[in-house]
């Protein structure tokens, strides 16, 4: 079979991904084999493949095909997550673009436009992840909103509302202006921005000329100030007890308060109160009985409370209260302030505290089993340093807040049938909640017609916290999640620690009363070259179809799994898929090597090549020991960077250069099979990484029927004594000898196909093991100890013995005593600069000690450079 020069990646992964589909080895169905599950964090339904999606879905595969090579029953579960917010968000532009207001539309045909969209854009993220080799199980393919997923989610919260944990309230909630929706508190990422400080005076009333001045960074919610309040052992202060002050611009009378909860440092040590749009104000006003005053509506714009300013933005009105304020006299300073400010993690906008009417789910009780399994590690980490992160969260975990203002979603299960506020029943079917409404309000002369569903939707993360039960349809039918579940490995990114993972096991143990997974491996974040986190935003994330199609699937992932450890940020650059691509040519280029040799059955194997054979398949096994312990640590990084060594130094430059035939020179069969055996070993532990190339190769050697994805994982031969075998120091002698070989050689144009004799100077007992490597890939004519130093020779120094190469015809005695000769005045010239700096008593005494140090070293090495350069010079004759 004729091998081509050169790997084409796209043509293998397109023949063989498709090989791998056909025979059906991604499929999974309960067996009597140990199960081995992952499931996917499904990614927005209509979303694209980014560098994110690329890390963490190659080191899912790898941990897949390792499984599967491994005997067990590996299933991996693709699928894709509704998305309410930003689904929603893009078809609202769809339709603005086509002229359409959502407002325009009733709820079933804005989700008939939702549908369409979906099913038009939704599912190419999956398909992507072909290209890239992900072994899914595709016949498994999950949406959130699929009928049976649907109603699992709705089950949950019925069942969570009539255990008491899901209630509805008014409370001070995160509210996006954008999409006009509520937010957990997890979805509000806080930056630090430049702001302003605005000092603006409040007259006290019945007073002629008596002022206060408050700080506040958000002037415009002045117009809904309901008190104002001071520390009561502040003494600048005390005279003020009891009065009131005069809201600027609106003149409305309220309270001067008193509460320790009042910082004297800041500003001035007074606060204005506002409990429509400050948590702690909301608080505040609870406590000291405040009328809420709310001046601005889902938009951001003011509302009539304002009294002035009505339906203008909150931000231009920042902008203009500053000047009215200026002019009316109130405003006494403004200073630069840096300040954290909440932004919606969908949208990017300013989140606005609001008070809302919304759903929540008590978390205190239902999270202690998460907390628990975590911090006893039944769930394990990795790295174990999120668990401080984990616990922090946990231990002061608030109540969710599940309602969404949304259409694209699950629908709450409730219905209203009256005015009042407990006029609503939780049911799954309109006509069950009739019945509910009979009981609960006594009135059976209610009506279907009278009854309204919520027209909020579940946030998102309500429907993906039931991932690991719902893919196997666990609320329904024990056939399946009873093998798979709990799932083995989840890969997940560390940002949505609070949002998925903690949620999931927090299901899990609710409604399994069990973990969802044993193990947890935080990847770390996609960076570029200036350590920026790649995004659409900065224009800084590379296409991964098009990194792809120029490195082929088997570079990138070699390339970004190389420098890509547990919980570190990848610092990511296109050279790494070139390094990834190489690895595969290294390998490529080896295998061809092997295959172009001509094989002579009645040749005996040379000592070196036994040696090799030997001293390889030692190695082999060691690596492969290493390979599996960091697989058993979750080092999956380091696991890559061993093999990626066993191939390129070991394999390709050690084992294949010391067994090659001679030019035009037969190989015997014995070396020939032991290298394709080899070769055979590598190749199931690259599969996991590399599985393109890997299939290619496997199936070249010798046109087999078996695949490589399905071949058996190898197994460390631990009766060849792996640890602290001798012959590993005995090679690193060698493979260090024969680098100097080469360096002289280069050095010297002495040629390599130029025989050389070489002579060894040693006192001691000496192993001669690695002597027929060493004469053969040095392409030494003779190799012989000796007592004696070796005049008119190249020398070098390994482990304490001397190595001498005696000078050619060719080579320029007189030129090489002149370099020796300028080399040593250097090296004395530099020691003496250096133990002028000694002799200096300030420098020794005032100097860090690591400095001295630091240059006695360098003079210690210098001396012993100067002794082996005069011995040299003495030797030629």
């Amino acid at each position: 079979m004729e091998i081509p020069k050169k790997f084409d990646p796209i043509k293998s992964e397109e023949k063989w991904y498709k090989h791998w589909m056909d025979k059906g080895y991604f499929y999974s169905k309960p067996d009597e084999r140990e199960a081995y599950t992952v499931v996917i964090p499904p990614p927005n339904v209509t979303g694209v493949l980014h560098m994110g999606h690329m890390l963490n879905n190659t080191i899912q595969d790898v941990l897949v095909r390792k499984a599967r090579m491994e005997g067990k029953n590996a299933c991996w579960v693709p699928g894709t997550d509704h998305a309410s917010i930003a689904t929603e968000a893009k078809v609202v532009q769809k339709l603005r673009r086509d002229g359409i207001k959502k407002s325009d539309l009733g709820r079933e045909e804005f989700l008939q436009h939702a549908w369409d969209w979906t099913n038009e854009h939704g599912g190419i993220i999956l398909d992507q992840l072909k290209k890239l080799g992900a072994s899914c199980d595709w016949n498994r393919t999950r949406f959130t909103l699929d009928k049976k997923y649907y109603e699992s989610v709705i089950d949950t919260f019925i069942d969570l509302y009539n255990k008491g944990y899901i209630y509805r309230g008014e409370r001070m909630i995160n509210w996006d202006p954008e999409a006009t929706t509520a937010l957990s508190d997890e979805e509000v990422i806080y930056k630090e921005v430049n702001s302003k400080l605005f000092y603006v005076r409040y007259k006290i009333e019945d007073t002629d000329d008596e002022w206060l001045v408050i700080a506040t960074t958000r002037p415009e919610t002045i117009l809904g100030d309901s008190a104002i309040c001071i520390h009561p052992d502040d003494e600048r202060y005390q005279h003020l007890k009891g009065k009131r002050a005069i809201v600027p611009l609106v003149n409305r009378s309220i309270p001067i308060i008193e509460d320790d909860y009042i910082d004297m440092e800041f500003g001035t040590g007074c606060l204005k109160v506002t409990p429509a749009h400050d948590p702690n104000d909301y608080d505040l006003g609870i406590k000291h009985k405040l009328e809420t005053i709310n001046i601005l509506d889902e938009k951001g714009k003011l509302n009539e409370n304002a009294q002035v300013f009505v339906g203008e933005d909150r931000f231009e009105v920042r902008k203009k209260i500053e000047a009215e304020l200026h002019e009316s006299g109130y405003l006494v300073k403004v200073e630069d302030h840096v300040n954290k400010v909440g932004f919606s993690e969908r949208t990017d906008a300013v989140i606005e505290p609001r008070l809302s009417l919304q759903w929540f789910c008590s978390m205190k009780e239902l999270s202690k089993p998460a907390l628990e399994n975590v911090m006893n590690d039944t769930i394990q980490f990795y790295p174990s340093k999120f668990k401080n992160t984990y616990r922090h969260w946990m231990e002061n975990i608030k109540d969710w807040c599940i309602s969404r203002q949304l259409w694209w979603g699950h629908r709450i299960p409730a219905w209203y049938y009256g005015k009042g506020e407990d006029d609503f029943v939780v049911a799954k079917t309109h006509e069950e909640a009739l019945g509910r409404a009979w009981e609960k309000s006594g009135n059976q002369d209610l009506s279907l017609e009278d009854l309204k569903q919520d027209e909020d939707v579940l946030d998102t993360w309500f429907s993906s916290w039931l991932w690991p039960i719902s893919v196997f349809d666990g609320f329904e039918s024990e056939e399946e999640v009873s093998y798979y579940y709990p799932t083995n490995d989840l890969v997940t990114a560390p940002e949505i620690m609070f949002f998925w993972v903690a949620r999931m096991i927090v299901a899990g143990y609710e409604y399994r009363g069990d973990l969802p997974f044993k193990n947890v491996y935080y990847t770390g974040i996609v960076r570029d070259k200036l350590g920026r986190k790649m995004s659409k935003q900065l224009g800084n994330s590379p296409d991964p179809i098009m990194l792809m199609e120029k490195y082929g699937a088997d570079g990138v992932r070699v390339g970004m799994l190389l420098t890509s450890p547990a919980g570190n940020d990848l610092p990511f650059d296109s050279s790494l898929c070139e390094q990834g691509r190489n690895f595969s040519n290294k390998i490529w280029n080896g295998f061809r090597l092997i295959k172009g040799w001509e094989i002579n059955e009645e040749h005996e194997q040379p000592e070196a090549a036994a040696i090799a054979q030997t001293w390889f398949n030692i190695r082999l096994n060691q690596q492969l020991a290493e390979i599996n312990d960091c697989f058993q640590k979750f080092r999956i990084s380091d696991a890559l960077m061993a093999i990626y060594k066993l191939v390129w130094d070991d394999f390709c430059n050690y084992y294949l250069e010391m067994v090659k035939p001679g030019y035009q020179q037969p190989i015997d069969q014995k070396t020939y099979n032991q290298a394709i055996g080899f070769l055979d070993q590598i190749l199931r532990i690259m599969h996991p990484f590399a599985p393109f190339i890997s299939e290619e190769i496997w199936h070249l050697i010798d046109n087999r029927e078996a695949d490589l994805i399905v071949a058996e994982w190898p197994k460390v031969d631990t009766s060849l004594g792996l640890d602290n075998n001798p012959i590993n120091d005995q090679f690193t002698v060698a493979a260090e000898v024969i680098s100097n070989i080469r360096t002289i050689r280069l050095d010297n144009g002495i040629a390599n196909k130029v025989k050389v004799e070489m002579f060894v100077k040693t006192d001691a007992e000496v192993d001669r093991t690695f002597d027929p490597i060493v004469t053969k890939m040095g392409n030494l004519s003779k190799l012989e100890y000796t007592n004696e130093k070796i005049n008119n020779a190249f020398s070098f120094v390994v482990k304490g013995k001397e190595y001498f190469i005696p000078f050619t015809e060719n080579v320029d005695m007189a030129g090489e005593r002149e370099k020796l000769l300028e080399e040593l005045n250097y090296t004395r010239g530099f020691l003496n600069s250096v133990q002028k700096k000694l002799a200096n008593e300030r420098f020794v005494n005032n100097a860090p000690e690591q400095v001295v140090m630091s240059e006695r070293k360098k003079e210690e090495d210098a001396q012993s450079k100067i002794k082996i350069l005069e011995e040299k010079l003495q030797r030629f004759q």
